[in-house]
């Protein structure tokens, strides 16, 4: 069998392992609540891809409240609406993992393939432990150790570190606008996960359409083009 150019491929976690964007939509909309702003789920996609602390801020400025906190209390508030989302996090099962991941991931594996995650989620080891795939990643960015959230490329810079992967030769896969800016400025390979997402250099409108074969087709033609003369 020809060796793989391809050294890994990084996942997103919420949208594209599973759904945990309600959970946290329920989470956000009781902590705004109690402070007496409403948010709906239109909203709630501004919210998709970036830190806790940063939803919070968008949350804030939304209610027009970004100035009656201290630094401190939003921290209060952010580790609130954590408590909040925990608590959703346990009617979390194996069959929530979106359709489409399981085989996607057999298939990455069966040519011995490095698996990442690059989620801003503080809960991402506790979100793979309850859909039993904590098995299935080789390395998992520590979203406690990123100092900058997505677009920046920082957290996909970092997965690839951990795996010891060239960012040109890996893919990373996401549903978020922001997650697709951070691949590209990473130097990956973009596959994204919803058909607002052009940006990115591979689009499926669902994951149950993530055909590793059409992934790999894509990756080996734009890879080419990379390394054209033209392109350096």
């Amino acid at each position: 069998m020809k060796k793989s150019m391809i050294e890994a491929v990084v996942f997103d976690l919420d949208g594209v392992i599973t759904n945990t964007a309600h959970y946290h939509f329920l989470a956000w909309k009781q902590l705004a609540n109690e402070i007496g702003i409403t948010i709906d789920e239109t909203f709630n996609e501004t919210l998709k891809g970036i830190s806790r602390l940063d939803s919070l801020e968008l949350i804030l400025q939304y209610g027009n409240r970004q100035h009656d906190f201290s630094t401190e209390e939003k921290e209060e508030m952010a580790n609130k609406k954590n408590d909040h989302y925990r608590l959703y996090l346990n009617d979390l099962k194996p069959e929530h993992v979106l359709p489409g991941i399981p085989e996607l991931i057999r298939n990455i594996k069966a040519e011995g393939i490095q698996i990442g995650l690059a989620s801003v989620s503080k809960n991402a080891g506790t979100v793979l432990k309850a859909l039993d795939l904590e098995a299935a990643f080789d390395f998992c960015a520590d979203a406690a150790k990123i100092s900058k959230s997505k677009p920046d490329p920082e957290i996909f810079l970092t997965a690839c570190s951990g795996l010891g992967a060239d960012p040109l030769r890996s893919i990373g896969i996401e549903d978020a606008v922001a997650g697709i800016e951070s691949i590209k400025a990473s130097g990956m390979f973009a596959v994204g996960v919803g058909h607002t997402l052009q940006e990115a250099d591979l689009v499926f409108e669902t994951t149950n359409q993530l055909q590793w074969v059409n992934i790999k087709e894509e990756f080996d033609h734009w890879i080419s083009r990379c390394e054209t003369p033209d392109s350096l």
